[in-house]
């Protein structure tokens, strides 16, 4: 265990945060406790301000008495979303790359805006595995002689609003089939793009099988 008045880093706001995430979609936390506790570890600076969070938590590994798992949800269904979205603030609200690149994957908060700027570089938005901070972020992408590519799970609805001069704003939306769950995010893609481009695929997340359709 780390010395009490030692400086807490992103990556472990970030680890207790997630431990915080498994709490709420097991139970133990309601929504209101989740927001309280997730304010206190994004604003701590030492680990003495993070540990309390987690004190009356079972330990990473499974829990103290044994619980009833929630029925595994069928390949193809509608994700839970209401788990996915958390409020709060976003574990990283910006990436830039300037002649390199960057890249947001995997499990992370999206935040309310993100600011996303590409010189002569690229970057990668995933939001398939992504929690979100409210039903609808924005991502503000500035891309010049470089590119931003933004992947979303279908289900998102998605709205493009950038602007493209000698460069473009495109949705590549083959992965979707077109109907939107009211519980769902919405992602507001804006910005600019001159000579350099900026791209929303949908596509489903790793390991997930594709909707199987009824014979006709």
């Amino acid at each position: 265990m780390p010395l009490p008045e030692l400086r807490a880093g992103d990556a472990d706001r970030e680890r207790v945060a997630e431990r915080l995430r498994d709490a709420l979609a097991e139970g133990r936390l309601d929504m209101d406790e989740f927001q309280e506790r997730l304010d206190v570890v994004y604003a701590a600076k030492t680990y003495g301000e993070l540990e309390p969070v987690t004190r009356d938590l079972p330990a990473p590994g499974g829990p103290a008495v044994p619980v009833t798992k929630p029925p595994a949800r069928a390949a193809g269904a509608e994700p839970d979303w209401s788990s996915r979205i958390t409020g709060g603030r976003g574990s990283s609200d910006r990436g830039i790359a300037v002649m390199a690149g960057f890249q947001r994957v995997g499990h992370w908060v999206a935040p309310r805006r993100f600011d996303a700027v590409a010189v002569m570089g690229g970057g990668v938005i995933d939001l398939r595995e992504a929690y979100f901070a409210g039903h609808e972020i924005v991502i503000n992408c500035v891309a010049l002689m470089g590119g931003v590519e933004i992947i979303v799970p279908p289900g998102v609805e998605v709205v493009m609003r950038g602007t493209g001069f000698m460069g473009g704003f495109d949705h590549d939306a083959r992965g979707d089939d077109g109907s939107y769950s009211p519980d769902a995010p919405r992602v507001v893609v804006t910005g600019f793009a001159f000579w350099g481009g900026v791209g929303v695929r949908t596509k489903r997340p790793k390991g997930a099988r594709k909707r199987q359709l009824p014979p006709s």
